[in-house]
């Protein structure tokens, strides 16, 4: 195996987890995750050489991926004209836990998109100056956008709207 496709190997082995969890928040279902998985796989790889180290890897990893999921999100809408409801298998156990995910994730996925990127980002421990340089905010807009996020969500019924 070539060197970059190594080193492109590896990139993906340790963020794996981190861009599926992106992918899984916008998708409707598991097929649908892994097709975002795959575009946002694509575009790292597109952009992998041109990656100048100015920020972290893995806060590049969250950039691409965010901005892959908004932009195929995006395009989905403007020519989806029948949507089929299709239940997602990703929870399919009943247990109490899996139920308060799945309602987590429900609420989430009924927020804006940069809400929802920031709401990942804080759920997966990233510090506050990160998360604002992914999402191109200030710390302080992070801080007072975050604390109304948290109070949206607890306000949301878990029904659709």
């Amino acid at each position: 195996m070539k060197r970059r496709e190594h080193d492109f190997s590896q990139l993906v082995e340790s963020h794996k987890s981190t861009i599926y969890t992106i992918c899984y928040m916008f998708a409707d279902n598991s097929l649908q995750a892994d097709d975002l998985f795959q575009e946002v796989l694509i575009r790292l790889w597109q952009g992998f050489d041109s990656f100048r180290g100015d920020s972290q890897v893995a806060t590049w990893v969250w950039r691409v991926s965010l901005n892959t999921c908004i932009s195929v999100e995006r395009k989905e809408r403007r020519h989806r004209s029948v949507r089929l409801d299709i239940k997602s298998d990703f929870f399919s156990d009943s247990s109490s836990e899996n139920r308060q995910i799945k309602a987590l994730h429900d609420r989430i996925a009924r927020l804006q998109y940069i809400d929802r990127a920031i709401v990942l980002l804080w759920l997966e421990g990233m510090p506050y100056d990160e998360i604002a340089a992914i999402v191109g905010i200030s710390v302080k807009s992070l801080s007072v956008r975050l604390y109304r996020i948290k109070e949206q969500l607890k306000q949301m019924s878990n029904k659709s709207e």
